[in-house]
């Protein structure tokens, strides 16, 4: 595997990897509403998640389980990553209607890149900057999970600046879209339904969310992005790199990481 070890302990990176040291920091979740909102703006993509998700009914629990079986991949032991990675392509067989397939490794492509593009844009915005190589690092980290994950490797972009470019490319191409349904689905997860929570709690997210997508996408999901919005932003965001310098790991880090770290005793977290 990239960056790291396939050791039982270390499971598929280890702690010297790139991976784990952006996605062990608990504000880059920031950027999973963002990563989600990118891929429903992949009709095909959107058509599955409408068609074989629980999505309106339990849209809390369905991020829930996802970030755990990603986390595990990431930073669970060999074991628990393979056996996370076989849910997953399980999940995705089952996963097929009119025009779309989960097993499409384009649609698994676009998909994962939502994830590598968020997951750098959240580190760099509230935990610090990556240098060139750190984001390429990062990124042939990923690809180490989206080949498990049914991705051929010839279909990767070389590297960081291959993958900037072919994001762009689809970004600003025909091929993505937000239509009525993918927008419904985007607002549910920036207001999610949670008993005795008001929708107003959920303000800051659509706020983080904004800031993060690419500004084709949140125009088209209708996210406003004035002086007010980039002035909370800016305001958020300052704060939030304070703390997470200040924060000691075991406060900052994901329980995911905490974990990984004290399984191997390299951290006491």
């Amino acid at each position: 595997m990239a960056s790291g070890s396939i050791i039982e302990d270390k499971g598929l990176f280890g702690p010297k990897s790139r991976i784990w040291r952006v996605n062990r920091e608990s504000a880059v979740t920031l950027g999973g509403t963002c990563a989600i909102l990118m891929q429903l703006a992949h009709p095909r993509v959107a058509a599955g998640v409408r068609d074989h998700s629980r999505f309106e009914e339990d849209t809390v629990g369905r991020l829930r389980r996802t970030l755990d079986l990603t986390m595990t991949i990431v930073f669970g032991s060999r074991t628990a990553a393979m056996q996370a990675v076989r849910s997953i392509n399980a999940r995705h067989r089952a996963v097929n209607g009119p025009g779309y397939s989960a097993l499409d490794p384009e649609l698994l492509m676009w998909v994962h890149a939502t994830l590598v593009f968020s997951g750098l844009r959240a580190y760099q915005a509230f935990v610090g900057p990556l240098s060139a190589a750190d984001r390429n690092g990062y990124y042939q980290d990923t690809k180490e999970i989206g080949i498990l994950l049914g991705i051929p490797r010839q279909m990767y972009p070389a590297n960081i600046e291959a993958f900037d470019a072919y994001l762009e490319t689809l970004i600003e191409g025909g091929e993505l879209r937000v239509g009525e349904g993918a927008r419904e689905m985007g607002w549910r997860v920036l207001r999610p339904r949670i008993r005795r929570v008001p929708r107003i709690a959920f303000a800051p997210m659509q706020v983080i969310t904004a800031a993060l997508l690419p500004p084709r996408l949140r125009d088209e999901y209708g996210l406003a992005w004035g002086p007010a919005q980039r002035v909370a932003f800016s305001t958020f965001r300052v704060g939030l790199v304070g703390l997470v310098a200040l924060a000691p790991a075991p406060i900052r880090w994901l329980p995911y990481a905490r974990h990984a770290y004290r399984r191997l005793e390299l951290q006491r977290a």
